[in-house]
């Protein structure tokens, strides 16, 4: 068989890319990993839902090196595995408080070629805008935090719900029996709003037919459900109109 090319030396090679990047400095940091856990530190601030988050947190590295701006931006840069011709790069989170990633896309990052002119150039094209733009959107909810939707009561030994502006569906309970059956009627729990939600994307037809149908399955097991307006408070809208709620689904056992 072939043997394998080299690989490139990844602390030369981050020190050539973080030089051809545009705007200010961007200065490196490398560091060898001796096993797994010495690699958790860094990767796990990776900002990155796609695949240079799975190779991070599924092989071991060995070494990386991280590209910071006196602003606060961080890449961390390593070798892909398996492939000794290429490097991955991805974000890193900026030091914030975890709310403030509310409705935030992941910048995920990218595989970049080991020459560092055209790895520059990917960076600058494909990854940097989109950073910029998740860097930016971070700071904003930082100092203006996106308004959580408000709660409808929770009532003893019900499932409360409320039709709230943009079409969505909260529902609370304090109940653990009936958590399972509003997630096999398409309720998601969303911690940001600490509640379950029917998304608006089912449609006011589908809504009401999974509000029915999860209200018949509480019904067997003694839970009632109660839909409501959902409570006044500032909140973003993108639909003014409500569905009237079913008269199966809006009466209290």
């Amino acid at each position: 068989m072939p043997s394998q090319p080299p690989r490139t030396n990844l602390a030369v090679f981050a020190h050539a890319l973080a030089a051809r990047l545009p705007g200010d400095a961007w200065i490196t940091t490398y560091a060898r990993h001796g096993e797994y856990s010495d690699q958790i530190p860094t990767t796990e601030a990776l900002w990155d839902v796609g695949a240079v988050g799975y190779a991070a947190s599924n092989f071991v590295l060995g070494h990386a090196a991280v590209l910071a701006r006196a602003d606060g931006a961080r890449f961390l840069v390593f070798d892909r595995p398996l492939r000794p011709r290429q490097f991955m790069i991805g974000a890193m989170q900026p030091d914030a408080h975890h709310d403030a990633f509310h409705l935030v896309t992941d910048p995920n990052g990218i595989t970049i070629p080991a020459d560092p002119a055209r790895a520059a150039g990917q960076v600058t094209r494909r990854l940097l805008p989109r950073y910029e733009a998740a860097l930016r959107q971070v700071r904003h909810n930082t100092a203006h935090p996106v308004p959580r939707r408000p709660t409808p009561p929770v009532i003893s030994g019900n499932v409360s719900m409320a039709w709230y502006p943009d079409g969505a569906v909260g529902a609370v309970t304090g109940i653990p029996g009936a958590t399972g059956l509003l997630y096999s009627h398409g309720f998601q729990y969303h911690p940001y709003d600490r509640m379950f939600l029917l998304p608006a994307s089912y449609g006011d037809r589908g809504q009401l037919a999974r509000i029915e149908a999860v209200s018949q399955r509480l019904a067997r097991i003694g839970v009632g459900v109660t839909v409501r307006p959902a409570p006044t408070a500032p909140m973003p809208t993108s639909r003014l109109a409500r569905p009237s709620a079913p008269a199966a689904a809006s009466s209290s056992r």
